[in-house]
């Protein structure tokens, strides 16, 4: 399957597709083997993988956002099947590939946008919650819209960067800013942004009603709680409100991203607003792990399993 102008192709996986991209041993289960019995139609989480870095590389980010769902799948699949494992199943949908480099990279991110949002409506359900693993935080864009059309949606990410910016071309860092602009977004909560890295036009935009951030200064010098302040988001919403967990990884210390940073959360801390957000939040959208960039062996190693743990800490394990 293609996207309109051939730019993107997305590869369905089947049995065959996982069994290539794990290790089998003996006397034990691994998440590999697990998803060897599981069926679209009874999934409760669907995976996704998009491998693409054109959203990242147009708003003037690092490259190797495309290697992220390679890395995830190596270090996911081979995890374990243990008792405490959730009894809702997981599957992995397939992978959407980037396969033309010659196109204006603003351009390919509208037709990504479109080609997503044909994919979701193709094969997810409304009562399923899609995991999106890979590519840049462009993609929110689509994401939002799909979920949009079927309750009020709201929206909580954890980031460096508000992607705020001016909506006149479509990168990675104008996804929400778009999204409220046509009436997707009902609420937009962005927490530890970083005070250096957002601008001027930017700050003025968080002066906007629908929206509520924090810095992570106020973090680092003890002002704030992270889980106390997604404890509060939530509790502010109606039941009829679903809400999308939006992580970008360059929100963590050293994770190889499109906007590395020395400075962020640490993975456990993520780890824990995950599975906080997961177990408090009844009605869940989707979850969107956006923006890992890995581009060396050692970079794949480290991303690959980040991933894979936040993936296990969202579902329950």
């Amino acid at each position: 399957m293609n996207s309109p102008n051939s730019s993107f192709s997305f590869h369905q996986w089947d049995s065959t597709v996982i069994q290539n991209n794990y290790a089998h041993r003996i006397g034990e289960e691994r998440i590999g083997d697990y998803l060897l019995k599981q069926s679209l139609s009874e999934s409760a989480y669907v995976i996704i993988g998009i491998r693409e870095c054109c959203g990242p590389l147009a708003n003037k980010g690092r490259s190797g956002a495309q290697f992220a769902f390679p890395a995830f799948v190596n270090a996911y699949l081979n995890t374990q099947v243990h008792e405490d494992y959730p009894k809702h199943s997981i599957c992995i949908l397939g992978e959407v590939v980037e396969s033309d480099f010659q196109v204006q990279q603003e351009d390919k991110v509208n037709e990504l946008d479109t080609f997503l949002e044909l994919i979701l409506n193709k094969y997810v359900a409304s009562n399923q919650v899609p995991i999106f693993i890979g590519g840049g935080h462009n993609n929110a864009l689509p994401i939002i819209r799909w979920s949009a059309k079927n309750q009020k949606l709201a929206v909580i990410n954890l980031d460096a960067h508000a992607d705020l910016r001016s909506t006149e071309v479509r990168h990675s860092g104008n996804s929400f800013s778009t999204a409220l602009g046509e009436g997707a977004l009902l609420h937009y909560s962005v927490l530890g942004l970083h005070e250096a890295y957002n601008n001027a036009h930017i700050r003025e935009a968080l002066k906007n009603d629908q929206i509520f951030h924090s810095f992570y200064e106020s973090y680092v010098f003890q002002q704030r709680d992270l889980l106390n302040d997604l404890e509060n988001i939530l509790r502010h919403f109606h039941t009829d409100t679903q809400v999308g967990l939006e992580i970008d990884m360059d929100s963590i210390a050293y994770m190889p991203s499109s906007a590395l940073s020395p400075s962020g959360w640490t993975l456990d801390q993520v780890r824990q607003f995950t599975h906080v957000f997961a177990k408090i939040q009844k009605q869940v959208a989707y979850l969107n792990l956006t923006e890992a960039a890995p581009i060396s062996e050692m970079d794949m190693l480290m991303v690959g399993k980040a991933l894979s743990y936040l993936v296990r800490d969202f579902t329950g394990v």
